[in-house]
């Protein structure tokens, strides 16, 4: 009867492979949370505006408010990656984004 030996696993080329992977994903999330606040139009803000905001969001626990941002999001990207195929439409894009509200809040960015 043989004995086969195996190779021992190299645990600290597999830490060093999970930690750049964990790395790679946390730099990619940054990236697109930093895409998502440009789209939105939301990098005309303050950072303290900005920072303000997303703590009151953070914070709400109210599941009627959530839903209701989630289908804001969701239409958000729906007529975005429309307006993204025909450029001309472009205008028409616009128009739905000024009934929104966001647009107002980049006016006060002159005071800061």
């Amino acid at each position: 009867m043989e004995v086969i030996m195996r190779k021992p696993r190299d645990y600290d080329a597999e830490l060093k492979a999970l930690e750049d992977k964990a790395r790679e994903l946390k730099t990619r999330k940054v990236q697109q949370l930093g895409e998502l606040v440009i789209a939105t139009g939301a990098d005309a803000l303050t950072a303290d505006e900005l920072a303000g905001a997303l703590v009151v969001l953070a914070e709400t626990t109210d599941a009627g408010k959530r839903e209701a941002w989630a289908k804001r999001g969701a239409a958000f990207f729906q007529g975005r990656s429309r307006r993204s195929a025909p450029t001309p439409d472009r205008d028409t894009g616009s128009a739905q984004a000024q009934p929104g509200g966001a647009q107002p809040a980049s006016g006060g960015t002159g005071a800061a």
